[in-house]
């Protein structure tokens, strides 16, 4: 695919992306890149380079674009709030962000989210307010808070402020292992391939950057193949934090940048989230895990247009998980 950095204008650019870094560094953490082996063979013998956003800020890699978006609020802008709508990480992200500042964060949070995120709002001061799992009902909910407290709506993709800062995890993975030739990224609302794309093919034009989604949520690469937004009448899959849908900001992007999206079944999910927790030794959301899925899986392995990807860059981008059942059959066995 041709690189149309240069041509087009995104709501994002380098330029951008590199000032975020400069914003958010003292706050984010750098995260580590981990490999395994066992993995690079069931990969085909490919270099497989995993970028632990799970071990960011609150768990995941929303806290770069919500730190970045709320520090680059003016002073009026920031002083009645913050709201948002989010099944949980920018949620969270948004909320420690916010803390920074010292100003409140209202989050919007489906009733159907794990525990866990909705814990990990809570414990970063948001103020949780439930909603039903649909996105109207979780707009409508969001529109009402704005009106009563005059908050300033913070999206969790859809943003050229959240693209940038997601941007930044290109610029440090190309930094931690230049000869990365491919990246593969979940995609859901689009922000974190968003900025990743920008990001890398700014560095090298010839990079490949590919998305992973799950079939029962994969509005993107119906997107892709239909040249414009295609939206879902419902989604069912495992990976809650990848049902979010493409925007006017985020779209462009990925329509031009990314290369080419490829969809699994929730089941090869539900593997590869094992194989995280079992040989890297990390733990990883099923939306995280994706990556790894998507270059295990035959549609990847099988393709010639694939059988130069030697080293590829995957993003396990959250370790928020609800392990309460985990806990529980260890007690019981007590």
């Amino acid at each position: 695919m041709k690189n149309n950095c240069a041509k087009m204008s995104y709501a994002a650019d380098i330029s951008s992306i590199k000032e975020a870094q400069q914003r958010i560094s003292p706050y984010v953490t750098k995260t580590p890149i981990l490999s395994a082996q066992t993995l690079n063979s069931l990969a085909g013998r490919r270099n497989l380079h995993f970028k632990c956003e799970c071990l960011q800020k609150c768990g995941a890699f929303k806290f770069r674009g919500a730190c970045n978006a709320v520090l680059s609020l003016t002073e009026d802008q920031a002083a009645k709030g913050v709201v948002t709508h989010s099944s949980g990480n920018h949620g969270a992200a948004l909320s420690y962000a916010a803390k920074l500042r010292n100003i409140p964060a209202y989050i919007v949070i489906p009733k159907t989210a794990p525990k866990c995120k909705v814990d990990n709002v809570m414990r970063y001061g948001g103020e949780v307010v439930l909603s039903e799992e649909t996105i109207p009902s979780r707009e409508a909910a969001a529109t009402k808070i704005i009106q009563h407290t005059g908050a300033l709506y913070i999206p969790s993709s859809n943003d050229g402020r959240i693209i940038s800062g997601q941007g930044t995890i290109a610029l440090e993975l190309l930094e931690q292992i230049p000869q990365i030739d491919t990246i593969i990224v979940p995609i859901s609302g689009g922000g974190m391939i968003a900025g990743i794309a920008i990001a890398a093919k700014s560095i090298n034009p010839a990079i490949r950057v590919l998305g992973a989604e799950p079939k029962g949520a994969d509005d993107a690469a119906r997107s892709k193949a239909a040249g414009k937004i295609v939206t879902l009448p419902q989604v069912k899959t495992i990976a809650d934090a990848l049902v979010a849908v493409l925007g006017n900001n985020t779209w462009p992007i990925v329509r031009d940048l990314v290369d080419e999206i490829i969809v699994v079944e929730d089941e090869e999910i539900i593997e590869a989230m094992r194989m995280c927790f079992e040989i890297l030794k990390v733990m990883v959301e099923p939306g995280a895990a994706i990556g790894l899925a998507a270059v295990l899986s035959e549609s990847f392995k099988n393709n010639p247009s694939y059988k130069d990807c030697n080293d590829v860059g995957i993003i396990l981008s959250g370790g928020n998980v609800d392990l309460n059942l985990v806990w529980e059959s260890y007690y019981k066995k007590i």
